[in-house]
């Protein structure tokens, strides 16, 4: 299935898997290239030397064209632009708006720069800078997210610019992706589904408990960073909503000091991303030291297996996926349904 998304990316299908934290990693960013979808590392929780070796493993699983999702606001965010125009990466996906520069950059390098956005406004910028494409997230998506739904953003910011528009935020099967071209994408990107196949790296415990969880199960809170972040609810974060002040901040900084060591970041570092964040957010104080807790507490669940102390990003599609197949069962399925949909709408079948 041919679009504009698949043209500009290179890849067979019009299915992109997205970058999250401790789960796409070269297994499953490889696996769902293999299957013909764009396949994006995370490479926001690992350093340099760790971004540099994720991105030749995945280069030598596979030979279709895979991408790197950065940070535009991290410190060091032009240094792994750098890295992967040498490395010959084809797609940088931004979680933040990158700025002007780095779209230069990139472009000048030849890779395809697609960012993600939660509203019209935003992508309107990205597109005035040269952004090749945009991701738009509706609420239902997992991490953080937005207030609007899916099918009410998406045709906006379809009607608003002339780029590829990749929709994301509840889409898990055939149904959604042609629904999401008949709204004008031009594809569709999927966290929790990937996360739920075979070739992703989460504990077996970890996926149970999505598995088991129903939409009602799904919740938002703004008790890990102080941003609204979508996920399961669990026992942890009941007790993060319910802490006092000075209880949530001590963790906080425990837990900071832990991705510091972990991650090999400097205390200045962290603090000056930490001031990114805020400035970009207008957060508190109180919610930047909060921030710390998100990469630990991820890590705790999607590495560690942690269903007690862990934080499940989810999207709300979690409540109706029941399996776990490979990344090529899950594509080919999609598609195979996808083209059935359409059969029966067009009266071709």
């Amino acid at each position: 299935m041919e679009t504009a998304f698949t043209r500009l990316v290179g890849v067979r299908h019009p299915v992109m898997q997205t970058g999250m934290g401790w789960v796409a990693g070269p297994r499953l960013v490889s696996a769902a290239a293999n299957a013909g979808a764009l396949g994006v590392l995370a490479s926001a929780t690992m350093t340099l030397d760790q971004l540099r070796a994720a991105i030749r493993e995945v280069a030598a699983r596979t030979d279709a064209p895979f991408g790197v999702n950065l940070r535009a606001d991290a410190a060091d965010a032009g240094d792994r632009v750098r890295m992967i125009v040498e490395e010959g990466v084809r797609v940088a996906s931004f979680a933040l708006a990158p700025s002007r520069e780095l779209i230069a950059e990139l472009k000048e390098a030849g890779v395809v720069v697609i960012p993600s956005v939660g509203a019209r406004r935003h992508a309107e910028k990205v597109a005035a800078w040269g952004a090749d494409a945009v991701v738009v997230q509706g609420g239902e998506g997992g991490g953080h997210t937005g207030e609007v739904a899916t099918t009410v953003l998406l045709p906006q910011v379809v009607d608003a610019v002339d780029l590829p528009v990749v929709a994301a935020g509840g889409f898990f099967d055939g149904r959604g992706l042609v629904a999401a071209l008949a709204y004008g994408a031009a594809g569709v990107a999927m966290g929790t589904r990937f996360l739920l196949t075979s070739d992703s790296t989460v504990p077996d415990a970890v996926k149970a408990r999505y598995l088991a969880a129903s939409v009602r199960d799904v919740t938002v809170t703004r008790a890990v960073d102080g941003l609204p972040h979508r996920m399961l609810r669990t026992e942890l974060v009941g007790s993060l909503e319910d802490a006092g002040r000075a209880r949530a901040l001590f963790q906080a900084l425990r837990r900071a000091a832990a991705f510091r060591r972990l991650s090999g970041l400097t205390w200045r570092r962290m603090v000056r991303d930490g001031l990114a964040l805020r400035q970009g957010h207008d957060l508190a104080w109180s919610q930047v030291l909060l921030a710390a807790n998100t990469p630990m507490l991820l890590r705790a669940a999607m590495v560690d297996g942690r269903t007690d102390l862990g934080v499940m990003a989810s999207g709300q599609v979690a409540g109706v996926i029941d399996d776990l197949p490979s990344c090529a069962e899950l594509v080919a399925r999609i598609m195979k349904e996808a083209e059935e949909v359409r059969e029966r709408l067009t009266g071709t079948r």
